[in-house]
């Protein structure tokens, strides 16, 4: 089993709080986390339907079965169980770890979480592995981004291209799957199950659809109303279906920084998909060798880039502090890392190559803040960290 960066958080969540949750997509590998944090919880999956009806028809009787502290897999499949494990945490408030719950779907948990178990329950996120967690190291530390070099890291044997196409669902490195075939059952078994759970879509075809348009515009800045009409849906159903996408954690907006530079500034967010693999396979792109042919492959780059910045955050159970700036005069800085008072503005560029154009943004970025040494990182295709004009350079892999 690879080991999760999340591992020691959840740990400490469940020494501090009688109730931790875990939500995350599907395959994401909450079970076998939870399962293997606390061995020795009782278990119970609400995805079986015995366990299910159990939990609809005597919700009390289903939790007065466990003489112990239990995992609820899944729990939001029996939205009245959290008013139940409300009653029962308020009994004997001291009694930490006692509920352990995973969720697939983020607003069902998390909205039965605000009514019933406010201030009683952590709330913790576990994304597919990151290319750290896959590496069996830690992950970058975002304190010295765009200040210092990277320490030793060794160079991964698969190449750029292999690693964005493959993906980072867990269940294809466990056990060694073809990435496409894998990826294929996964979003059939979303689109045609996961979504009608979330939310009632009649017309699955053009929800499909739609899928496929945000993955052309991803790395882009969101224009719903163009989104809907080249879906032929209304804009109302264009932002429904663009919140079951973000809830079920295929993608995520990335906000405009909120800071004014005495520029128009764009205020839409960007959209990224939070796996390159499943954002390849929307794209149809069949190959590694494909992806680095085709006019995506910048866009597919810098979704991994966001993706694994997001995860460092989320993994240490942090709220992710990322967004992007970009004027109407079209100056852009692709991500701002933000920690305390201080923003490390970051480029993303799938070239192999470092040239002085790609470094412009991020001089601009300097001079518009007036920080000439504000902290500044260029995250590249190629191998190679080091210095140049100022900014810190470095390889994709380190991160």
């Amino acid at each position: 089993m690879i080991p999760r960066h999340l591992n020691s958080k959840l740990l400490q969540a469940a020494r501090l709080f009688p109730v931790v949750s875990l939500t995350g997509p599907r395959q994401s590998g909450k079970t076998t986390l939870v399962r293997d944090v606390f061995k020795d919880h009782h278990y119970a999956s609400l995805e079986m339907p015995d366990l299910r009806r159990f939990a609809l028809e005597d919700p009390r009787g289903f939790l007065a079965q466990f003489d112990g502290p239990v995992i609820l897999d899944e729990v939001q499949r029996v939205p009245d169980l959290f008013s139940y494990i409300q009653g029962l945490v308020d009994e004997h408030p001291d009694r930490t770890g006692r509920f352990i719950l995973t969720g697939s779907h983020n607003f069902l948990l998390l909205q039965s979480i605000s009514q019933s178990l406010a201030g009683r329950c952590a709330v913790l996120h576990l994304l597919p592995f990151s290319w750290a967690e896959i590496s069996r190291r830690n992950s970058m530390p975002l304190e010295g981004l765009g200040k210092s070099l990277p320490g030793p890291c060794p160079r991964p044997e698969k190449g750029l291209f292999d690693v964005l196409f493959t993906g980072f669902y867990p269940a294809i490195h466990a056990r060694d799957l073809p990435p496409q075939e894998w990826l294929a059952a996964y979003y059939q078994t979303y689109v045609e199950r996961d979504v009608r759970t979330i939310v009632n879509v009649g017309d699955v075809e053009a929800f499909g659809r739609f899928v496929r348009l945000c993955a052309g515009r991803c790395g882009q800045v969101l224009n719903l109303s163009s989104l809907a009409n080249d879906c032929g849906i209304s804009h109302t159903t264009a932002r429904r279906w663009l919140s079951v996408l973000e809830a079920s954690f295929i993608i995520t907006l990335l906000r405009p920084y909120h800071k004014n530079f005495g520029k128009r500034l764009i205020k839409s967010p960007k959209l990224y998909f939070l796996d390159t693999g499943l954002l390849c396979f929307v794209l149809q792109i069949r190959t590694p060798e494909e992806l680095w042919h085709r006019s995506e492959r910048g866009a597919v780059f810098e979704s991994f880039v966001v993706s694994e910045l997001l995860k460092n955050f989320v993994h240490r159970g942090e709220r992710p502090a990322l967004s992007f700036w970009r004027d109407a005069a079209g100056r852009e800085v692709d991500v701002l890392v933000e920690r305390g008072d201080e923003v490390t503005a970051v480029e993303v560029k799938s070239a192999m190559t470092v040239v002085s154009d790609l470094l412009r943004p991020l001089q601009s970025w300097r001079n518009l803040t007036g920080t000439p040494d504000a902290p500044c990182a260029l995250i590249y295709g190629g191998d190679d960290a080091f210095r140049r004009s100022g900014v810190v350079v470095y390889p994709w892999w380190v991160l």
